[in-house]
């Protein structure tokens, strides 16, 4: 089975839709089918590592972080979506979303990955974690709506199915 990890509702959407996973637990969230289970985590360390420690890590095979995250370089175009760890890219782990980066070279920023990878490799090999982010933001004070999210996951969808070959 495949675990498949979002912070956010929004960031879920499309992939619950495609893969037609059904609720199975309120809090946190979680849905399911055959061979995916779905855990909506919330934002942050706590929350990610708190949804993350009530699964039974047994059952799965891999573990996919996907969501959104922000940008320092604003030529990347909003869309893009990196697998990490990726040569030309770092990804940092943040505790605060509105992140001033004095960093020179493209750097994504997100508040959840590092803690995913941390509590994932607690029981699964380095080689079946997966982080899969799409750039929604240049670091500015403009939340990314909802609905705008969903389109993103949704553009990359096929980006997303790699992981699980």
């Amino acid at each position: 089975m495949t675990l498949i990890h979002t912070a956010l509702l929004s960031e879920a959407q499309y992939l619950i839709e495609y893969f037609k996973l059904k609720l199975i637990q309120k809090n946190p969230r979680i849905y399911q089918n055959k061979h995916i289970t779905l855990i909506i985590g919330g934002i942050g360390k706590q929350n990610t590592i708190k949804a993350l420690s009530s699964l039974e890590f047994c059952n799965f095979k891999k573990a996919i972080n996907i969501g959104i995250v922000g940008i320092n370089d604003t030529t990347i175009p909003l869309g893009t979506c990196y697998f990490l760890p990726h040569k030309n890219i770092s990804l940092v782990t943040v505790d605060n979303p509105k992140v001033l980066s004095s960093k020179q070279k493209p750097t994504l920023f997100d508040m959840e990955a590092k803690y995913f990878e941390e509590f994932c490799l607690k029981y699964l090999d380095k080689t079946d974690i997966y982080i899969c982010k799409i750039v929604s933001d240049y670091l500015d004070n403009t939340i990314p709506n909802k609905e705008f999210v969903k389109q993103l996951i949704k553009q990359n969808i096929q980006n997303f199915l790699l992981a699980f070959k």
